[in-house]
């Protein structure tokens, strides 16, 4: 099973969520953990892995050979990324646009297309209180997150249960991180800007096939906005973690709830056995 915890926006409690889920569910379960937030990975704050590989990611770029090039422009006109331009007697390779699909290379009549590795960023592989622990690291200066991203999910177990830490945000890591997950965990907080980046967030959830549950942060602060939307959306509002003083002392100091008392491993299992209870329901997991 994987269960993917995202939000609209930053700051909304989304890596606490996770970390907090991974480590309330590891003792009886084969937990995964993967943060794909590799802009900013962060769960190391709470989880302290310790990292044992680190490989590197790459991409491959189009360069074009001027000697053997007849500037036809069917390279610029196969790219769907826009990513190459055929200027008179000049091509210009947008390396930020590329995806390293390598269309290119196989339409160009005359093979002066080749193409060369470009490293992304790294992924790092080791354990983190007795579970699998990885990340993604976005080089930085990279604008492409989305194939670090994927590289990183395909270390998923299908055996185990998978739990990602997906970026902020509505954009397209954050689609790549939701994308076949039996599950996504929605985290917001009861104001009018959470309220407007959880619908964002269902939106992409609900467009990609991904059940959704919810899950209100700093609770209290605010008004039943989001309450009333996820009822009448149908949404499940499956956890709500308290505005506290005690727990955003917890956090600053980069110490999990679940570590702090049991009453919040507990509130995170009986998360994690409702939403499946639900899922089972719908016929969406076994």
């Amino acid at each position: 099973m994987r269960i993917t915890v995202a939000s609209g926006k930053g700051g909304t409690g989304k890596t606490t969520v996770a970390t907090n889920l991974a480590l309330a569910l590891s003792a009886d379960h084969p937990v995964q953990f993967f943060d794909c937030d590799v802009e900013e990975p962060n769960a190391h704050i709470f989880l302290k892995p310790r990292i044992e590989r680190t490989r590197s990611v790459e991409k491959l770029l189009p360069r074009v050979d001027d000697e053997k090039c007849t500037y036809c422009g069917e390279c610029a006109k196969a790219c769907e990324f826009n990513a190459i331009a055929v200027i008179g007697k000049r091509v210009i390779v947008y390396d930020d646009l590329c995806h390293g699909c390598g269309l290119c290379k196989m339409v160009c009549p005359t093979g002066a297309i080749t193409e060369v590795p470009h490293e992304l960023g790294v992924i790092e592989e080791g354990t983190a209180r007795g579970f699998p622990f990885s990340r993604g690291l976005l080089n930085v200066g990279e604008a492409m997150a989305t194939p670090l991203i994927h590289e990183l999910k395909a270390g998923i177990d299908p055996e185990a249960l998978a739990i990602l830490d997906a970026p902020p945000g509505t954009g397209c890591p954050t689609i790549a991180a939701i994308q076949g997950a039996d599950l996504a965990l929605l985290v917001t907080e009861p104001t009018p800007f959470g309220l407007h980046d959880l619908k964002a967030a269902v939106g992409v959830a609900r467009s990609v096939g991904v059940p959704i549950g919810v899950i209100i942060n700093r609770d209290g602060i605010g008004d039943d906005q989001v309450e009333r939307f996820c009822a009448t959306e149908g949404i499940p509002i499956l956890l709500k973690i308290p505005f506290e003083r005690e727990i955003a002392r917890l956090y600053s100091q980069g110490i999990p709830l679940v570590d702090a008392t049991p009453e919040w491993k507990e509130r995170f299992q009986a998360l994690y056995e409702t939403a499946t209870a639900e899922l089972v329901q719908k016929g969406g997991v076994e």
